[in-house]
């Protein structure tokens, strides 16, 4: 499917310890990204650091950004200009009003390619890194010297002199147009990467977008000036305007969001990047789970996140993650068909490619993956089924290579990993017994309730209260012309509005007012 044809929907689900985002295309999930309320997403952060230690073996270093682990920093990822980033950075802390600005320096020479960590490094030295990639598992984050500072249309690269276009805007014609006026505009000393989003954009766009990437670097090494490591000095944005920025375009239909804050910050992160589509943020009040209510999303993650994975006529996946790899399996099943063994698998292959494409980004799978196809001998068919995963892939912005199918159908993908792997929760407690063993009566449940509610009123003034319950549970209260919700209602006097929530087990239950304030659960 082409991406013009592509419609897109954001929900955000904000909680009281996390925020859950969901991306859709075509009011399919495809990607689902989870940030605490006491953790910032970080990829992109830049730091002040101090080497707390050198591994000649390795190339690399150990450094202390401020996190439990410390950081690691590859020779490789120094940059080429990482002598003079040095340089500047250590006049920026001891004597920053001698600080010239970056475009009126002069560039030292490039260091060695082929160059050891001892050479550039040494333990207790003070240095600017970026972080690409999230601590993972036992692992600290990962870092690079080679800052770059990230915008809707445009990437900056200090201490770099290269203009790049992203090959993704197909028109030759465009890309060289915006090559010459990107050369045209950029300050000295800074390089800068076109995104696809920049094409067609004007020249007053990209110059105020260039305008404000300097001022963010610049206020940066303003923060620099007397300060010790570790020193967070440019935070990246939190995950929903991060989205925005990668994603936002005009195949958007809604964000949808269930916070008044958050929604605020979505609302005004729009007014800069798109003002045109300002009316597409709405605040979501109901007091039925958002998940529930948009696309059938708590469906969709319950479905999609489990071992086996179900895609097309009885065909599934079985996905395995091991200490080395992740593995997934293509598999028939019952399917019925009147075609030949070959074109079966020819078209189950095409299926799974899919969704497996699906997979990768919905839970952000990194390393290396080996897909288990089913059986195919002809060659035509292995390019075939090859070509549908790379197209399949085109929409996933994270790096990754695929290679041809072996002789055994098997094929590689690598995959960049920059955070740890998406975990959604599928299987529950047991609704009954909350995993004792034992549960109260279910006869009795309806009983139970309402000497709650008559606890809550009697200890409360209020005139309506909400009851969420399990969906079984709500479809037995409200049942028949006068339910046993009607009866509740006629007797104390209150207006009850019953709530069906999936997460709540048969036999749990809570209580609240109008204004969410929780007044008794069980």
């Amino acid at each position: 499917m082409d991406n013009e044809q592509v419609t897109n929907d954001l929900v955000v689900n904000a909680t009281e310890s996390e925020v859950i985002l969901a991306l859709l295309e075509d009011k399919r999930l495809v990607e689902i990204h989870k940030e605490k309320r006491n953790r910032r997403f970080c990829v992109g952060d830049i730091y002040l650091g101090k080497v707390k230690k050198i591994m000649p073996a390795l190339n690399a270093a150990f450094v202390d950004v401020g996190f439990e682990k410390d950081a690691f920093l590859h020779y490789q990822d120094l940059g080429p200009q990482f002598s003079t980033l040095h340089k500047y950075i250590q006049v920026a802390i001891d004597n920053p009003k001698n600080l010239k600005p970056l475009q009126s320096i002069n560039l030292m020479p490039e260091i060695n390619k082929k160059g050891k960590i001892t050479e550039q490094l040494s333990s207790g030295q003070r240095v600017v890194v970026q972080i690409s990639k999230e601590p993972i598992n036992t692992k600290g984050p990962r870092l690079t010297s080679e800052v770059s500072i990230a915008g809707r249309n445009l990437v900056l690269l200090p201490f770099s002199d290269k203009v790049s276009v992203s090959q993704k805007i197909k028109l030759k014609e465009e890309r060289e147009r915006l090559r010459q006026l990107i050369q045209s505009i950029k300050p000295k000393n800074y390089g800068i990467i076109v995104r696809t989003e920049a094409q067609n954009r004007r020249v007053a766009v990209l110059d105020a977008e260039i305008k404000s990437l300097v001022e963010k670097w610049e206020s940066a090494l303003k923060a620099l000036g007397g300060c010790f490591p570790p020193k967070l000095l440019a935070g990246e944005m939190d995950a929903t305007s991060t989205i925005l920025r990668d994603t936002l375009n005009n195949s958007f239909n809604s964000i949808v969001v269930n916070d008044p804050a958050l929604y605020h910050e979505a609302r005004s992160f729009i007014c800069d990047i798109a003002p045109e589509q300002e009316k597409i943020v709405k605040l979501d009040t109901d007091k039925t789970p958002i998940f529930d209510r948009y696309f059938n999303i708590n469906k969709q993650i319950k479905l999609l996140f489990g071992k086996t994975v179900t895609f097309k006529n009885g065909a599934y996946l079985i996905m395995e993650h091991t200490e080395a790899l992740f593995v997934i399996d293509v598999n028939s099943g019952n399917r019925a068909s009147n075609t030949d063994q070959e074109s079966n698998a020819l078209d189950v292959n095409l299926a799974a490619a899919d969704e497996i494409a699906r997979q990768l980004r919905l839970r952000d799978i990194g390393g290396i993956i080996v897909v288990d196809f089913i059986d195919m001998h002809k060659n035509e068919n292995k390019k075939e089924l090859y070509d549908r995963m790379r197209q399949a892939m085109s929409k996933d912005k994270t790096k990754h290579n695929i290679l041809p199918l072996s002789k055994f159908c098997l094929m590689q993908i690598t995959r960049q990993r920059v955070r740890p792997e998406m975990d959604m929760k599928t299987q529950e407690t047991c609704p009954c017994c909350g995993g004792t063993g034992q549960i109260t009566s279910s006869i009795v449940l309806a009983d139970e309730i309402e000497d709650n509610i008559k606890n809550v009123l009697d200890e409360n003034v209020v005139s309506k209260l909400y009851l969420t319950v399990n969906p079984i549970v709500e479809a037995y209260l409200t049942k028949g012309v006068i339910s046993i919700r009607m009866k509740w209602m006629l007797k104390y006097k209150v207006m009850i509005k019953i709530i069906a929530d999936s997460e709540y087990g048969l036999i749990n239950f809570a209580i609240h007012d109008e204004d969410g304030v929780l007044l008794n659960n069980y």
